[in-house]
Formats: structure tokens, C-alpha cells, sequence
């Protein structure tokens, strides 16, 4: 049955779209891409910004706690827009989920920048964690358009073309980042720095006037709805679903938190080692289809995995710019392909499930965000009162004194070193499931 449902039947591009189309498609996914990663960026830019001007004055004890809160909220909407939105594509249309994308963005942003205008005392957090909410919703809408048609685009090269596609991602992040510090330099005020993220935003509608879009690969297939879901049940998906819990958590988690912590261990602006990470990653990932060659998806993914815990670890130990960044040359090398590696493998092992598996597994990684960055927070502010004494004598301190920066250098480690342990347990999953490949002459993907 499954033979007789072939790629011939499924063009690479369906509902007559030609070759010039087809580039602007994907052109429309890298734009996404970089409109999402630009916020990223941005939002891990102002961490430090939102404690202190909004956080601090409600409760400087447990303000880092309620950064990584706020911060985590994107990551909570961009699980549910994504498992609730992604079966819905082809109903809802493509086109009108990245509309929705970028108004969400711009809203979203549009309350970060004025909460202080538009509540007072604890409200401001209210109003800062409601923004960071729509704005995971804008990156869920960019996420369950984006790989889908991308594979839909590119059925016979979904490795490659998708770590293309989140090649844009470090890309976004460098625009941002150069952007971010440009800012800085200039004595501007920091809401600037996310309010950047409207351009990108705007320009996605403009590019989506007059854009028709083709079904996604399952529907163009002939798949029903009901052949998707149990596609997604199968106990091995879980696996998959299971293992990007963790890979999100080595990657992302640590970005958002690398400008916040590592900025006063390794005495330069941690932006910037982000920024040099996405460069790597940005040259990296367009090099998959090699990597992939000659290791297999599942193979790169367990070499990505030690090089992201030995990576972590460094950052932790990091104490000077040229250690910052040698520790993120491996964080970064490790963690580089393994998002789109994931998105990728779902797609190849369980391709009847379409655009739903893929959602899936990106709730996953969202998920493990979600509730990763608030317990960083906590950790932090638990580590830096525990080394300065006590609550209230963290409470006493004043910003910026060498009592207050030990502490928080310390409490900024021990973030790490909490977080390395995730990859670490990724080398066994991904290794026994190299090892069952291999056993059975070497994984060959399912085609529709």
C-alpha cells in the first residue's frame, strides 16, 4: 500500500507552483526563521534590563526568578500554539498562521516596551509575562508553518534543507545581537533593543501579501488525519519526543542565559559569545547533508550531544574571554544541529504523521524550556543568597559591590553545571538507538 503512494504522486511543490515559487516559499520560511531568532536574541539581550528597571523594584530577592518566569512564558505558548495549531495547518491555512505570527510578535513586543506605563508595581510583571506569551504564540505560528513546508518543498532532502532553514536562526541572531550591542554602545535605552523585533515582524507581512501557499506533504500524499495521529502514538515517537525534551534544554535554555550569567564570570558582554555561536552554527548547518552522510541523523546527534555536555561544563568553569570563548565553540558546535536534526528525524521515521509530528516535537523542546528557565532562576537566586549569607543579607547588598558580583558569579556556575547534566543522558538514549540502526543494516527513511 505504502509503495503505491509515491513521490511522483506528491509533488515538491503542489497546487501548480512553479520553481520561482518554490524559492520565494522558502524564502518566506527564512524570514520567519530569522523574525523568530531575532527575538530570541533580543529578549536574552534584556534579561539583565527587565530586572533591573522592572523586577528588582518589586522584590530584588527573587527577581532573577521572575526574569527566567517571564522568560520561560514564550517557551509555554509556543508549546501550545504548536501542539494545538500544527494538525490544523492545512484547515487554518499557512498563510494565515504566519499572519497571525507576525501580529503576535508585534503586540507582544509592543507590551514588554510599555509595561511600566501600563501597570504598576507587581502588575508590570503581569503585563511583561503576558508579552512574552504572545510572542511565543508568533514563534509557535512561524514554527508550525516553517518545517512543514520545507519538507514539503524538499521531500527527498529534509535533513539538509531543514538545518538550512534554522541556519537563518543563528542568522537572526547575529542581526540581533550586532543590533543589541549597537544599542548599548550608543547610550540608548534598552527597550530599543526589543522593540527591533517589530521590523522583522513587518516586513513578514509584506512578504505574505498576494503569497499562496500548496498542502503540506501528508496532505498532498493522500493521508488521512487518522493515519497522523496514530503515527504519533507509536511507542518509538515517544522516544523522539522524550529525547528533544532534553536537546532543547542543552541548546536554547543556556542561550537565554548566557547574556544574564556569563556577562560577569568571563568579564566581557555575553551577547557576544552568542553572537559567535551563531556564526559557527550559521556556517555549520549548511553542511548537515555531509554530516549526516557520513554518521547518520541519530550518529550526529550523539556526537552533538558530547560535545554540548563537555561544552556546558566549560562554560561553567569559564573565568576570562578567551576561555568564554573556547567553552562556547564546543557548546556551540554541539548543540548546532540539533534541532533541525530532530525536527528532521521525526519527519523521516514518521512521516505520515506530517505536520502534527513535527509540532510535537518542537512542544517538546518548548516544554522542557518552560519549566527549565524559571527552576534556573530559582537555582540562581537560591545559589546567590546561599554565598552571600542569606536572603536578607543578599537583600542588603548594593548592586554592583564585590560582594554582590561574588555572588552572583557563583550563582551564575552552578546554572551550567545543572543544565550539563541534560546532554550527558542524551549520549545513552541516542547511543542505543544508533546501536538497534546499525543492527538492522542502517536507518532508511520512510518515504510517503
Amino acid at each position: 500500500m505504502q509503495s503505491s503512494i509515491s513521490t511522483a504522486s506528491a509533488p515538491a511543490v503542489a497546487d501548480g507552483h512553479d520553481d520561482a515559487n518554490k524559492k520565494r516559499l522558502f524564502l518566506v520560511c527564512l524570514f520567519a526563521c530569522v523574525t523568530t531568532s531575532m527575538c530570541f536574541i533580543l529578549r536574552g539581550a534584556i534579561a539583565q534590563d527587565l530586572q533591573v528597571a522592572y523586577f528588582d523594584p518589586i522584590d530584588k530577592a527573587h527577581a532573577a526568578g521572575m526574569v527566567g518566569s517571564a522568560l520561560g512564558a514564550v517557551f509555554l505558548s509556543f508549546a501550545l500554539t504548536l501542539a494545538f495549531g500544527s494538525p490544523l495547518i492545512d484547515a487554518i491555512g499557512m498563510r494565515n498562521v504566519l499572519i497571525t505570527c507576525a501580529g503576535s510578535f508585534i503586540a507582544g513586543t509592543a507590551l514588554i516596551v510599555t509595561a511600566d506605563k501600563l501597570a504598576t508595581g507587581a502588575g508590570v510583571y503581569t503585563v511583561v509575562w503576558l508579552g512574552m506569551l504572545l510572542c511565543g504564540i508568533g514563534w509557535g505560528c512561524s514554527e508550525a508553518v516553517i518545517n512543514p513546508l520545507t519538507t514539503t518543498l524538499y521531500p527527498q532532502d529534509k535533513t539538509h534543507k531543514l538545518n538550512v532553514l534554522h541556519a537563518w536562526w543563528p542568522g537572526g541572531v547575529i542581526i540581533g545581537g550586532v543590533l543589541s550591542q549597537a544599542i548599548n554602545g550608543a547610550g540608548l535605552d534598552w527597550r530599543l533593543k526589543i522593540a527591533l523585533v517589530m521590523v522583522p515582524a513587518v516586513g513578514l507581512l509584506v512578504l505574505l501579501v498576494g503569497q499562496k501557499f500548496p498542502k503540506t506533504e501528508r496532505a498532498a500524499a493522500g493521508v488521512p488525519a487518522k493515519d497522523m495521529l496514530k503515527a504519533v502514538l507509536k511507542p518509538g515517537f515517544f522516544v523522539w519526543f522524550g529525547a528533544m525534551l532534553l536537546t532543547s534544554a542543552s541548546e536554547l535554555a543556556p542561550g537565554q542565559w548566557v547574556d544574564f550569567t556569563l556577562t560577569r564570570t568571563v568579564h566581557m558582554q555575553g551577547t557576544w559569545l552568542l553572537v559567535y555561536v551563531a556564526g559557527l552554527m550559521f556556517v555549520m548547518r549548511h553542511f548537515a547533508g555531509t554530516m549526516v552522510h557520513k554518521l547518520s541523523s541519530v550518529g550526529l546527534l550523539w556526537v552533538s550531544s558530547l560535545l554540548a555536555a563537555i561544552g556546558l561544563v566549560l562554560l561553567s568553569m569559564a573565568d576570562s574571554p578567551l576561555m568564554g570563548f573556547l567553552a562556547a565553540t564546543v557548546w556551540g558546535t554541539g548543540v548546532c544541529y540539533m534541532w533541525p536534526t530532530m525536527l528532521a528525524a521525526a519527519s523521516e521515521r514518521y512521516p505520515r504523521g506530517g505536520a502534527f509530528a513535527m509540532g510535537l516535537i518542537g512542544t517538546a523542546g518548548s516544554i522542557s524550556i518552560y519549566f527549565l528557565l524559571p527552576l534556573m532562576g530559582k537555582m540562581y537566586d537560591q545559589t546567590a543568597a546561599e554565598a552571600a549569607g542569606g536572603v536578607e543579607k543578599l537583600k542588603a547588598l548594593a548592586d554592583g559591590s564585590p560582594a554582590m558580583e561574588a555572588a552572583k558569579t557563583v550563582a551564575a556556575v552552578e546554572s551550567f553545571r545543572f543544565v550539563a547534566v541534560l546532554p550527558a543522558l542524551l549520549l545513552i538514549v541516542f547511543g542505543l538507538v544508533w546501536l538497534n540502526d546499525r543492527r538492522s543494516g542502517g536507518f532508511k527513511p520512510e518515504k510517503l
